[in-house]
């Protein structure tokens, strides 16, 4: 029997992909607003967040797995990720915030490359090979230290003490692009030998 493309971890895909533009516009354009100018992009990314983690539980765990599922889960992922790291680097332009923006430019270009580099290697892999390239738990730690950090550099302004020498956000992001640049080697190295450079 064919499963419905719409159940509950499909659903939850789609609603990350729609509460990624609600998440820029509340950081973007509440940015003026004191404390929950902060509180309110951040919890909307902790929702967002959220519908990550259960889509692909509760999937795996019911046997949700479907054609659809398995396009629009990782697109929604990457559409979260991307969008959200590009947003928070204009978020930090606006505020005047320069040097912070610099430092965070460069962890952007890391999370993109690698986001771009793992993409192609489960597409060619797959379609080589058949073997599906599954999340590491260098992967997951990845994940959620973007998740973690992404909201710490949100509400810090906001934090006392922090506000004023960003010591949280540039953790944050060193955490980030280290368990970033590491999990996409860690992907390369398990993977990149599949690849037959002759064909």
């Amino acid at each position: 029997m064919k499963k419905n493309s719409m159940n509950i971890p499909n659903m939850l895909s789609v609603v990350r992909v729609l509460l990624v533009p609600v998440f820029v516009l509340t950081l973007l354009l509440m940015r003026d607003i004191e404390i929950w100018g902060f509180i309110v992009p951040a919890l909307v990314y902790i929702v967002t967040g959220l519908t990550d983690m259960l889509d692909g539980k509760i999937a795996r765990k019911y046997n949700l797995v479907t054609d659809f599922g398995k396009f629009i889960d990782p697109l929604a992922d990457k559409f979260m990720v991307l969008s959200s790291m590009i947003a928070i680097l204009l978020w930090m332009c606006q505020r005047g915030e320069m040097l912070l923006a610099g430092v965070f430019v460069w962890v952007v270009l890391i999370i993109l490359l690698r986001e771009l580099g793992v993409t192609s290697l489960r597409l060619v892999v797959a379609g080589n090979s058949g073997i599906v390239v599954a999340a590491s738990m260098l992967g997951k730690i990845k994940t959620v230290s973007q998740m973690v950090g992404t909201v710490a550099i949100i509400v810090e302004p906001i934090i006392p003490f922090f506000s004023e020498n960003h010591i949280l956000s540039y953790v944050c992001m060193a955490v980030m692009a280290f368990t970033t640049l590491f999990s996409g080697i860690d992907y390369l190295k398990a993977y990149l030998p599949y690849i037959n450079s002759n064909k």
